[in-house]
């Protein structure tokens, strides 16, 4: 099958990749988008594993106060450049972090940093682990290194706070 401008066009409108890279891929699938697409995804996250230990000290504090103003949360993601932490996708990812912590409460960013005898499972306590509320079947680490890979720099959440009246 013959790989046209615009199944390229759709394949970048879809995932964000560059439109060699969407050529390649479209190629490599016989001009299947759903399977090109996956291919872009697995590639993203291999670079997102390669960039893990790139220094993240640019990005946004993130506020959300649910709905009643009894309930909020701050969050600290960090990205590689102030260019990347500027678009539109890492504010909302930011937005909907922040929004995670205040509805789910977790207590750790990450499961290596649950204190020794903190017997809860790491799905509740671990923000990473979570799943992700506006997608179940995505835990927040998947939803970061999606975002991660369409950006293609290294992002992740440096800390976080979530005050709630009464607690």
């Amino acid at each position: 099958m013959e790989v046209t401008v615009e199944l390229i066009r759709t394949l970048r409108e879809k995932t964000g990749a560059g439109i060699m890279e969407c050529k390649i891929a479209l190629e490599g699938n016989q001009g299947d988008i759903e399977k090109a697409a996956e291919a872009l995804r697995v590639q993203g996250f291999a670079q997102v594993a390669k960039r893990s230990d790139r220094v993240t000290n640019q990005g946004v504090v993130e506020a959300y106060v649910h709905t009643g103003g009894r309930v909020g949360a701050m969050v600290e993601l960090g990205c590689e450049t102030d260019f990347v932490a500027r678009t539109a996708e890492f504010k909302e990812l930011a937005h909907d972090i922040a929004m995670q912590v205040a509805a789910m409460g977790p207590v750790y960013v990450d499961e290596s940093d649950i204190e020794e005898g903190d017997d809860r499972p790491a799905a509740q306590v671990s923000l990473l682990r979570q799943p992700f509320i506006k997608d179940n079947s995505s835990s927040v680490a998947e939803v970061i290194q999606e975002i991660a890979a369409k950006l293609g720099e290294n992002v992740r959440v440096l800390r976080f706070t979530r005050l709630a009246l009464g607690e």
